[in-house]
């Protein structure tokens, strides 16, 4: 679906000092360093993991090859925050051993000493992973992941791994890896998810060491594409009814609605050993069909943090931002990968079903700079050209009539003629985003494309909350009912924002451009 662009409006949104402008350039000297988003310091990242809060900092563990920008011998890197924002690097916490690799997994906070790791009145941290036997999947046999456990006394800064690892064996199951660990109050033992070929497995404990298994979930449901991996499971409350929701996250690789990697989601009931997805989100997705966290291409493998307190409340997720298609290949030198923004997730039902929001973190709000605000008008053919000043990190929030048929759209584009397109299609009733000519991208035939989002929900207006960094969008449509995440390498920064519109005027609602300080993330 492409479209004839007949009416452009562009913005001017000059708000950038001289010497802000020197001082967030100096921070922009790799070309497609994120500002904002969490990348690592140096060489490959890829899966979140291990994401947990503790006394004050949330923790970010994350799939890592320290040798080189290409996957390989797995490690857990990590960084601290105080804000899931400004990150600071911290040493490599968990090293590849004679059991094999470190893939992902999750951590947990032992407040009640049921491992009886804890000592001297210290609470443990414990780590709950993947050991892949390189060795063993050469061989060719089937047991090459088990899952395994390891334990900190000091915040994460060190690590002593269980000497009885694995504490979950492989019964000869090829994809058996990716474990996330939760407490259930109502059964009073820890529950462990991970994925089993094209399923979840779940199994329990009341001491992280030793495990029964509890039950299967998916083969009857959801996408089939590829391979399921980093599942998550929580329970989640519908504010305006006060019911109250299990939701389980699964990744899949290919078989996203965009090609490649994805996060779908499912909602149902957990009783501590089975979940039973809810018989009308039954009916929406059987197997080969899905409903995605995010329908970009750009996030995989997302998964959120545990041990959030209950003054705070909230379900707070982050994604990798890439996709297995073409992670590898990327242009970028220094380092490989990032995460997206961190968000909050809700569950909202209305009368075609339940469904996730998702909505940036208030914490990015501290890296609001000066705001440009636009009231309602109409534009039209007859609009003057504006440009405004680099750095290019944006949030854009923008509301629009929806036209009586066509489509609308932001163009962000620069002094090469480089362009991406964020948009909605009326008669699709589909959003999208065209990164076609966004840049370089003859490292991958999978790149340059047109990808969209289903939204064929009732909608009164066309609303536009989007976050610009150097190398990546993030939508969140419809006050996050409609995600949609792609990175792109441009020649040079985008420095100009249009309005498009293909078979009538564009009625603007309102508008505000608030411009992005960098965060220093991965510096």
């Amino acid at each position: 679906m492409k479209f004839k662009i007949l009416v452009v409006l562009l913005f001017s949104i000059g708000i950038f000092s001289c010497t802000e402008k020197e001082t967030a350039s100096a921070k922009m000297d790799e070309q497609h360093r994120p500002q904002y988003h969490f990348t690592p310091d140096s060489m490959w990242m890829n899966d979140p993991n291990g994401m947990v809060f503790f006394e004050g900092e949330y923790h970010l563990f994350y799939q890592y090859y320290p040798d080189s920008t290409v996957w390989g011998p797995m490690h857990w890197g990590h960084a601290v925050s105080p804000d899931m924002i400004h990150w600071e690097h911290l040493p490599i916490a968990l090293y590849p051993d004679s059991l094999g690799y470190i893939f992902s997994g999750s951590a947990v906070i032992d407040i009640n000493n049921t491992t009886g790791f804890g000592r001297d009145g210290k609470v443990p941290m414990v780590a709950i992973f993947t050991h892949h036997s390189m060795e063993g999947e050469k061989a060719g046999v089937l047991d090459y992941q088990n899952q395994s456990i390891a334990y900190s006394l000091d915040k994460g800064r060190s690590w002593t791994k269980y000497e009885g690892n694995p504490v979950i064996k492989n019964p000869g199951i090829k994809d058996f890896r990716d474990p996330k660990v939760l407490w259930h109050e109502e059964s009073k033992k820890w529950v462990m998810i991970f994925a089993a070929a094209d399923r979840v497995r779940l199994y329990h404990s009341p001491d992280l060491k030793s495990w029964e298994f509890s039950s299967e979930f998916g083969a009857e449901f959801g996408g089939h594409g590829g391979v399921w991996e980093c599942p998550d499971l929580f329970s989640m409350t519908i504010t305006e009814t006060g019911e109250q929701k299990w939701v389980m996250l699964v990744s899949i690789n290919p078989g996203g609605p965009n090609g490649g990697s994805a996060t779908q989601y499912f909602v149902g009931d957990f009783d501590g050993k089975e979940f039973k997805l809810d018989s009308g989100f039954a009916k929406e997705v059987p197997k080969g069909s899905a409903k995605w966290v995010d329908q970009g291409k750009d996030n995989y493998a997302g998964v959120t943090w545990s041990n959030i307190p209950e003054t705070d409340g909230r379900r707070l997720f982050l994604g990798w931002m890439s996709n297995w298609q073409y992670a590898t290949v990327v242009p970028t030198k220094k380092w490989r990968s990032a995460m997206t923004l961190p968000r909050t997730m809700d569950l909202a039902k209305d009368s075609t079903g339940y469904y996730l929001i998702s909505k940036p973190v208030k914490e990015v709000a501290p890296l609001e700079g000066e705001v440009t605000n636009f009231s309602a008008q109409k534009f039209d053919r007859d609009s003057v050209i504006f440009q405004f000043a680099e750095p290019n990190l944006l949030k854009v929030d923008m509301e629009f009539e929806i036209p009586a048929s066509g489509m609308i759209a932001l163009r962000f584009l620069n002094d090469e003629g480089e362009y991406v397109d964020v948009g909605y299609a009326v008669a699709d009733q589909q959003y999208f985003i065209d990164r076609t000519f966004a840049g370089n991208s003859d490292f991958s035939k999978e790149f340059a494309d047109f990808h969209t989002a289903e939204a064929d929900y009732k909608k009164e207006s066309v609303r536009l909350l989007i976050y610009l960094d150097v190398a990546s969008i993030e939508l969140f449509a419809d006050d996050g009912r409609t995600v949609m995440t792609d990175i792109f390498f441009p020649k040079k920064p985008f420095n100009t924002v249009s309005v498009l519109a293909s078979e009538s005027d564009v009625n603007l609602k309102f508008g505000t451009f608030t411009k992005l300080k960098p965060a220093g993330s991965g510096k």
